[in-house]
Order: C-alpha cells, then sequence, then structure tokens
C-alpha cells in the first residue's frame, strides 16, 4: 500500500529555490549522501527542468521518487534513499 504524503515525513529538506540546472541536482547528490538508508529527504524547487532531472536521478542511483508535486509553480519531490 503506497504511502501517503500526510503520513510521510522527511529526514531531512532540501531548499533549492532560485537555483537552476545543474545545481539542484548536484546539492541533491550531496544531500542523499548524507541521510541514512531509507530515509526520506524532501526537495523543493523552482527550476521547471527538475521536472526531468529528479527522476532520472532517482533511476539512476536506485533511489524510491515517493511523489512528486507541484503547487503554485514550486516543484516538491519526496525521495526515499536506497538500502545501502
Amino acid at each position: 500500500m503506497p504511502e501517503s504524503i500526510e503520513s510521510l515525513s522527511a529526514d531531512a529538506v532540501l531548499d533549492a529555490s532560485g537555483l537552476n540546472c545543474p545545481e539542484p541536482v548536484m546539492m541533491l547528490h550531496q544531500k542523499i549522501r548524507d541521510l541514512h538508508a531509507g530515509g526520506v529527504l524532501k526537495v523543493i524547487a523552482t527550476d521547471p527542468s527538475t521536472r526531468r532531472d529528479i527522476p532520472k536521478f532517482c533511476v539512476f542511483l536506485g533511489h524510491d521518487l515517493v511523489d512528486q508535486q507541484t503547487p503554485d509553480g514550486v516543484f516538491l519531490y519526496w525521495i526515499r534513499k536506497k538500502q545501502d
């Protein structure tokens, strides 16, 4: 059963608002490295290219993109770090 976002708490938050490609993904790479296995990272971004880049990042590195939302032009992502 998928988790609802209301019940999903983030272990860490990366606010990449105002940053443009490739900065959000570069910051994401570092932030998720510091997160414990199975931890959830919430990413806040304003660059539309993250809609392409963040899902590809997750697939390439084996992380789980739990959800993504776009309220009012802000891009929100919840990423669960893969188990080691």
